[in-house]
């Protein structure tokens, strides 16, 4: 798992902080930062907050694009 650049340009172009987005969904700083780096793999429920917060879909945010179609 790479880092997880699109979350963190979804969370700039929202102009939010690591500690906005964690405190918006209930976490620490420090788990947003870990998911952003990818360190920390997020449960779905986290996955599901996170993209509500950020008005995205799971697809833009988390899940690879493979060029399958």
């Amino acid at each position: 798992m790479g880092k997880n650049l699109r979350l963190k340009s979804a969370r700039a172009a929202r102009d939010l902080s690591q500690q906005d987005l964690a405190d918006a969904i209930g976490v620490t700083r420090q788990t947003i930062n870990a998911i952003e780096s990818g360190n920390y793999n997020p449960s779905i429920n986290l996955c599901i907050a996170i993209c509500k917060v950020l008005g995205q879909t799971l697809d833009q945010v988390f899940w690879e694009d493979n060029g399958d179609a």
